[in-house]
């Protein structure tokens, strides 16, 4: 899928740079071209042999080199490639290029590229999670750029929370489809999925039976079309899919602001199973069996993800898809959602405990738009998010 691409791979200072190693390895695998900068803190932890000799090519590392300027200038340098990926992406680096610095080579090439640009996180959990940090990613975002990771596990400085750098089969699979020439290319799409969990205690949550298979498959089915995929999940039971930004949550309020945070996008598709309430006596303390008889959980709407979005007067993707599942009436109550909610099309579908459906690995479903109700045979969750995605492709560019 890779082959004739050229990737230009720039390797911060982190000891997560052991992985960029890999990633040249894999890279070159499915036959792309790999031209590496090695930063100075690089150094630290790769060699610039060991980086040339997995590259096939030299290693590109001052801004003032006089044979490198004469051989290829830093300017021409950030453009001749498909994609800049930065592997791994400090908090140090993503605070020059959110800020536009450029006092060394890997940051003047990112200053100066008309180039996508992917960048895969590696930090400590306390750096990751730092307000200076959060804001730097958003600017990125908010300019383009694409995030693979980082993911959560053990770190070397002995601490564990996220900040891991995604794996290099993650980074190769969130390469291929920044680089896929499907027809939802340069198209971004946002997809929510999986169940909320909604506390009642520090122990105790409020759940559904919601797998998120269904909306990990429409998000890898997009991505496989070359759409840049904004994952959104709950605590699911599946993985999410490689190749597409994730964003974690776990309660409805959360999913919220992560929607808010993620948008405008060309599309929205909301298959996650979001609770519609939460509890409002949620405490702290874990809630003790007393003589003096049953605790009372007071309840409280959650947020209306979909009719908000739907809704928007200003920042409305062009396509808002739900997802309504129904236990009777199915395509009656999924019609008047449609209609309540705003959104463009609802795919409906029956999750009675005789149907499977709900944690299963098949769906049958009902495509619900202004031209009426579709129904499409029973068929496996990936086949549906095929299915669904083409359409999405078609309504979107045609």
């Amino acid at each position: 899928m890779l082959a004739g691409k050229h990737v230009l791979l720039i390797i911060g200072g982190g000891i997560a740079a052991f992985k960029s190693l890999d990633l040249i390895r894999r890279l070159r695998e499915r036959g792309a071209t790999v031209t590496p900068v090695l930063t100075r803190a690089g150094e630290e932890f790769v060699t610039p042999l060991s980086v040339s000799a997995l590259a096939g090519t030299k290693v590109f590392r001052d801004l003032f080199d006089l044979g490198d300027e004469a051989e290829m200038g830093h300017i021409q340098l950030s453009r001749v490639a498909d994609l800049v990926v930065v592997a791994p992406a400090t908090a140090d680096l993503m605070a020059k290029m959110a800020q536009g610095h450029a006092n060394d080579l890997a940051s003047t090439l990112l200053l100066a590229t008309d180039t996508p640009v992917l960048i895969a996180p590696a930090m400590n959990v306390r750096m990751w999670e730092h307000a200076a940090t959060q804001r730097n990613l958003a600017t990125l975002q908010g300019d383009g750029i694409a995030v693979v990771g980082p993911n959560e596990g053990d770190m070397a400085c002995g601490e564990y929370g996220p900040g891991r750098m995604a794996e290099p089969l993650e980074i190769v699979a969130a390469i291929e489809a920044r680089l896929a020439d499907g027809p939802l290319k340069g198209k971004r799409v946002l997809v929510t999925s999986g169940p909320t969990h909604e506390p009642i205690d520090p122990v105790r949550y409020i759940a559904n039976r919601s797998s998120g298979a269904q909306g990990t498959a429409v998000a890898r089915a997009l991505a496989a079309l070359g759409a840049r995929v904004v994952f959104i999940t709950g605590p699911a039971d599946v993985p999410p899919p490689e190749g597409v930004e994730v964003v974690r949550v776990q309660t409805a309020r959360e999913m919220q602001a992560a929607v808010a945070a993620a948008l405008p996008v060309d599309a929205g598709v909301f298959a996650a199973a979001v609770a519609d309430w939460h509890v409002a006596t949620a405490t702290d303390r874990k809630l003790k069996k007393s003589k003096d008889g049953l605790p009372t959980l007071a309840f409280a709407e959650n947020p209306d993800i979909l009719r908000e979005v739907s809704q928007r007067a200003e920042g409305r993707p062009a396509l808002v898809v739900g997802f309504a599942a129904e236990t009777d009436d199915v395509i009656e109550n999924a019609t008047a959602k449609r209609l309540r909610k705003g959104c463009d099309w609802i795919v409906a579908n029956d999750v009675s405990p005789a149907t499977g459906i709900m944690g299963g690995a098949e769906n049958a479903v009902t495509l619900i738009t202004d031209a009426g109700a579709e129904t499409w045979p029973r068929m496996a969750k990936d086949a549906v998010a095929r299915k669904l995605a083409e359409r999405i492709a078609q309504a979107l560019v045609g």
